[in-house]
């Protein structure tokens, strides 16, 4: 109870797609936007972003799939959610390449449920860290007009420096997409962040060429956060008020906007 008050301001819901239920905190009115956290959960800092895009007339549906929502980030509470996740949870595919994690197919469903309920053009959808790449294996779903990857940190190992997280059908079907619909992709990461080398963003743009909008921002940029070493959370931890990050933000909002049909 002691992290309710971070989320009094969502409506929360269970949501079932064989086999995963998982709770989704809810807010605002317009097109809809998957926000889906980054390690270690729901934190109050995503949740920040979340209301962001509320403010900009969308609605955001943020699942939580791992650790405890609205409970903020501390480095023991991270190390314990990943150690979990890694060796208990099997719905993430963590440390090999070319196939997407089983969790997309739950996230698809909710973007068809959020379509349903809130119309528009299509559904935007943001993963950060952990699940970065999750939004652009979303696409195989059509209602999923806007993908944006933050951070995206798997597959992890040194091996897989080059490597995304992404099926060979769920990347022809990305391309196809963008080349008949007229869509894209944003990627966002600081230069230096160990757990988004420059090889997997090379890897991205070989695939899909200028159909992925790249942002390499330099740490300098970066909002400091205490006991993290190397700024990697572009939109939450470590978002500044003003300069790059502010400015990706700012670009996100308005491929959100253009893609789902949103109007203020």
């Amino acid at each position: 109870m002691a992290y309710d008050a971070a989320l009094s301001d969502f409506e929360r819901f269970e949501f079932t797609h064989d086999p995963y239920t998982r709770p989704v905190y809810r807010k605002g009115a317009g097109p809809a936007v998957i926000v889906i956290h980054e390690m270690p959960g729901l934190h109050p800092l995503v949740l920040d972003f979340a209301r962001t895009l509320v403010g900009e007339g969308m609605t955001v549906f943020c699942p939580s799939l791992f650790g405890r929502p609205g409970k903020p980030v501390g480095v023991g509470y991270l190390v314990g959610e990943l150690l979990t996740t890694l060796c208990i949870r099997r719905e993430f595919t963590a440390w090999s390449g070319d196939r997407s994690s089983p969790i997309v197919d739950w996230l698809k469903a909710l973007a068809r449920h959020a379509h349903q309920d809130c119309g528009g053009k299509g559904v935007g959808a943001v993963g950060m860290c952990f699940t970065g790449g999750f939004a652009l294996a979303m696409m195989t779903e059509p209602v999923v007009t806007a993908p944006v990857l933050s951070q995206p940190s798997l597959p992890l190992g040194g091996k897989n420096r080059a490597g995304i997280d992404l099926s060979p059908e769920e990347i022809s079907c990305a391309r196809r997409r963008f080349a008949d619909e007229g869509l894209s992709a944003i990627g966002l990461r600081f230069n230096g962040d160990p757990n988004v080398p420059d090889e997997r963003f090379d890897r991205y743009e070989q695939e899909f060429g200028d159909k992925f909008e790249r942002w390499d921002i330099d740490p300098a940029d970066a909002k400091p956060y205490p006991g993290m070493k190397n700024p990697h959370s572009v939109l939450t931890l470590n978002l500044k008020g003003d300069g790059a990050t502010k400015a990706a933000e700012q670009r996100l909002i308005a491929f959100f906007k253009a893609a789902t049909g949103a109007v203020l």
